[in-house]
């Protein structure tokens, strides 16, 4: 399910962030939780094996903005929007009923004023899908340099692993929230024309995602879950949210 934010500055008509302003979306986020939910999914969340998922992703920030690249600011102008991603319906019931029942939400050092909010559930019906990127896919594996010193490797969209190791997580996801078997098959997914790098700093780590427009296919309970929680890795920190086209 998907939230659609739509926000409006309250002192002025301008939302002032740095340009790596994803910890701050993620930290509003949290703080709309009721507290015991947050405090599970922050200190627990779901888990397989090792892994741990938190099931739930956002988007970029849209609105109208220009940069001051001198300052490292992003400078919104009016009204924007945030996307907010999750099957797991606590998580986005908790989320909409603090919305709606506060009348600002702190953004960084912003107060933004809830302007609308549109829910929308996105239905898959079929093996083969088309998506944009809501905020970068980011997906990678840990190797080892010669040298014996461990590098986290990212892997790009006309690499093969890109679209296994996207697999392998969507699989980790689906167990760790469905506690069930894994459907049959595995999810493909391939570039529909170019596709743009993106680097994110996030609390001093860089982490790099690609946006764009991708086919996919596999079972339609794991695209499901895919449109609603996020693909790829790091989703909680604002990468993977996709909508369908």
């Amino acid at each position: 399910m998907k939230e659609i934010i739509t926000f409006y500055p309250v002192e002025s008509n301008k939302l002032v962030l740095p340009i790596q302003y994803n910890h701050m979306v993620q930290a509003m986020i949290y703080n709309l939780l009721k507290k015991e939910l947050a405090t599970f999914l922050h200190e627990e969340g779901f888990k397989n094996e090792k892994r741990v998922f938190k099931m739930f992703s956002f988007s970029r920030i849209t609105g109208d903005y220009f940069l001051n690249k001198r300052k490292g600011e992003i400078i919104f102008k009016g009204p924007v929007k945030l996307t907010i991603s999750s099957p797991y319906s606590k998580f986005s019931n908790s989320i909409g009923n603090n919305l709606l029942s506060r009348q600002a939400v702190r953004l960084g050092n912003n107060y933004l004023e809830v302007k609308q909010v549109t829910v929308e559930k996105e239905i898959v019906d079929k093996e083969e899908i088309n998506i944009r990127t809501l905020s970068p896919i980011s997906t990678y594996s840990t190797l080892f340099r010669k040298d014996g010193k461990k590098f986290t490797y990212y892997y790009n969209p006309n690499e093969e692993d890109f679209s296994q190791t996207i697999n392998n997580n969507l699989k980790n996801k689906y167990k760790a929230f469905y506690s069930e078997e894994l459907p049959k098959g595995d999810i493909e997914i391939k570039p529909i024309g170019k596709t743009r790098m993106s680097i994110v700093k996030y609390k001093g780590f860089i982490i790099k995602g690609y946006t764009g427009k991708f086919n996919v296919t596999g079972p339609i309970s794991l695209l499901q879950l895919a449109i609603d929680t996020g693909l790829g890795s790091k989703n909680s920190q604002g990468f993977g949210c996709i909508e369908m086209i």
